[in-house]
């Protein structure tokens, strides 16, 4: 081998050599300059990273009453490589927090395989309990502080909701905001206000020595952050209304809500049955939700906004409305009932009262002929062409009245109802249908559906003569100047304020003069309660009992729905929990404590929910 070749490969092996030496070079600074996962790595060994998690924003009625409030409790989170050698008494420490020593054994498992991570033991560590693990001082054990919600009231299950750990799909979506084992509301207000109410954690930095033992806190605190709490939120619900709405609707299925006119405030949503919202916070909330998911008769479904229910005879009032404001009716005109309205070999069966009856009178009696009549007058109208145009128009009427859609309140999952239209009627008949096949419309039967909120509305919107606004549960939000603008618009319906003029004298009369009507029953001294009875035909049982109404008459301070499914007539139940409410409400008294008793002892057992 020549001199020169020898000298080339010597070149060759000192440039390998010195580009190794380059590379490992580079991948040192790159790592110290730009790769913080060693720093992480290194730092994990000296500091702990601690969440400071946020209280969430506290929830309090219109008159400064506390709903929700959050209650301090403790995380009990492990750091496996912290534990060492020396162990710790495993039966003192389950005795302490109340856990199984099989499932501490799970979480050390769980923790051995992330042994410089902390991992959750055991949640919601009353401070009694914390102050004594403290005491104990257990090696690789530590407390972490957060909130839990506490219900002075234990009321408004439905309406105020419940929280729940995130999954993965929250944190998806959450983009960000949320992480393993952070709580998000999940139904009501908790939900529709979740980012209001949460809060945003800090983090502290604790050093650490070459034992484990806490130092101090990192530089002083000066890396730490600290955590703002979440909004207070000022509900628009009446405390003790809600309350003893609750207490009226006790053992029975359906719904009540209250509206105050002037702003579509909420005042009352009460859901029947409800639960204790205590029953869904700490370790038996697993438990206590299964058992509530499999009663029959379901009560974390909030029927007073997702219910499904005819309207029955309140829902005569908007016929009447859009018959005077078509033109086919006038409130002078009347019609005669023989024990109801009969046509070849369709019949709507009535009760006895006196015939023949004007329009403030057939409200007042709740005449199931007189109301046949004006809904073929309106469909059936010539200026239509045909029945199936003038239902296209009578299905717009009655969504201008907030049938049929959601009304936009501020409620997640708020239902639609249903109003059905000539597409519908052209696809179950083939298109051969008229008026007589649609007839049970006209008392509110049929194909109709509407929520308790809907119902409620209506009320509102016949109070103020023509419109209402928009139904809303949340009245004030800490630190904001106003609510959404969209809930101090006036909604309009289709119909000209005059012509709620008989509609109101004949709810009025209704209640107020005896034997005048059907609603005489709600009738209170002094209140001008204005009201109609409905009972909803029930296919699987025994009739469903309702009632509309608003007091007093003129300049209404709140509009009222009563639902109680099989609960017979509407002047049965319905009436005396609304006329109870609307007096309670209007007076802060109950002059009729042996009704509120009648109620409470009222005969109810549907076989439907049978269990």
């Amino acid at each position: 081998m020549s001199g020169n070749d020898t000298y080339i490969r010597r070149v060759i092996l000192q440039a390998i050599v010195y580009g190794i030496f380059a590379l490992l070079a580079l991948r040192v600074g790159y790592i110290q300059l730009f790769d913080s996962k060693y720093k992480s790595l290194a730092d994990g060994n000296v500091l702990r990273y601690e969440v400071l998690y946020a209280p969430r924003g506290e929830i309090i009625d219109r008159n400064g009453e506390y709903l929700v409030q959050s209650k301090e409790c403790y995380d009990l989170m492990v750091t496996y490589r912290d534990i060492g050698k020396q162990g710790f008494d495993t039966v003192r420490l389950c005795e302490l927090v109340g856990i199984s020593k099989e499932k501490l054994l799970r979480v050390l498992r769980d923790a051995r395989s992330a042994p410089r991570k902390a991992t959750l033991v055991a949640a919601f560590v009353p401070t009694e309990v914390k102050v004594r693990l403290d005491e104990y001082n257990f090696p690789g054990f530590h407390s972490v502080y957060r909130t839990m919600r506490n219900y002075p009231r234990k009321i408004g299950g439905n309406l105020l909701g419940y929280l729940e750990e995130v999954n993965r799909n929250d944190i998806k979506e959450g983009e960000g905001e949320y992480k393993m084992g952070d709580y998000i509301g999940r139904a009501g207000v908790e939900a529709a206000y979740e980012k209001y109410l949460r809060g945003d954690d800090g983090v502290m930095i604790l050093e650490k020595d070459a034992h484990g033992a806490i130092k101090g806190s990192y530089m002083d605190g000066l890396y730490d952050t600290l955590p703002v709490a979440g909004k207070r939120i000022t509900c628009t619900i009446d405390a003790r209304l809600q309350a003893f709405a609750e207490e009226l609707m006790e053992g029975k299925v359906g719904a009540v809500v209250a509206i105050e006119p002037q702003t579509g405030e909420i005042l009352v949503m009460a859901s029947s049955p409800t639960f204790d919202p205590d029953e869904l916070i700490g370790r038996e909330r697993g438990n206590n939700y299964m058992r509530l998911l499999r009663n029959k008769r379901n009560p974390l479904f909030n029927r007073a906004v997702k219910a499904k229910y005819p309207p029955g005879s309140t829902f005569k009032l908007v016929q009447g409305l859009i018959g005077l404001q078509e033109g086919v009716l006038t409130p002078a005109q009347t019609y005669s009932c023989h024990l109801g309205y009969h046509v070849g070999r369709i019949s709507q069966k009535c009760h006895p009262h006196a015939s023949p009856l004007d329009l403030r009178n057939a409200v007042a009696q709740s005449c199931n002929a007189y109301f046949c009549y004006v809904f073929r007058d309106i469909i059936e109208n010539r200026k239509y062409g045909s029945v199936k145009k003038g239902l296209e128009v009578w299905t717009d009427y009655v969504k201008s009245f907030g049938y049929g859609r959601k009304l936009d309140s501020d409620f997640i999952g708020e239902g639609p109802g249903t109003v059905p239209t000539r597409e519908f009627y052209d696809k179950r008949y083939r298109g051969s249908w008229n008026s007589l096949t649609v007839l049970s419309l006209s008392i509110g039967q049929g194909e109709l559906g509407c929520t308790p909120l809907q119902m409620a509305n209506l009320a509102a919107t016949i109070a103020n003569r023509g419109y209402y606004y928009i139904p809303h549960i949340v009245k004030a939000i800490e630190g904001q100047d106003s609510i959404d603008r969209r809930f101090y618009e006036r909604q309009y319906t289709k119909v000209d304020s005059e012509h709620f003029t008989p509609i109101v004298e004949g709810m009025w009369r209704g209640v107020n003069v005896q034997g005048a009507g059907t609603s005489w029953r709600a009738y209170v001294p002094g209140l001008d309660i204005c009201g109609k009875t409905g009972t909803a035909q029930n296919p699987h049982g025994k009739d469903h009992s309702t009632f509309l109404s608003f007091a007093p008459k003129d300049n209404p301070k709140i509009a009222i729905s009563v639902y109680v499914e099989f609960g017979g007539f509407g002047a049965t139940i319905a009436l005396p929990i609304a006329s109870l409410l609307e007096e309670y409400y209007l007076t802060d008294t109950i002059t009729r404590p042996q009704l509120v008793e009648t109620i409470k002892n009222f005969p109810y057992n549907p076989r439907h929910y049978a269990e």
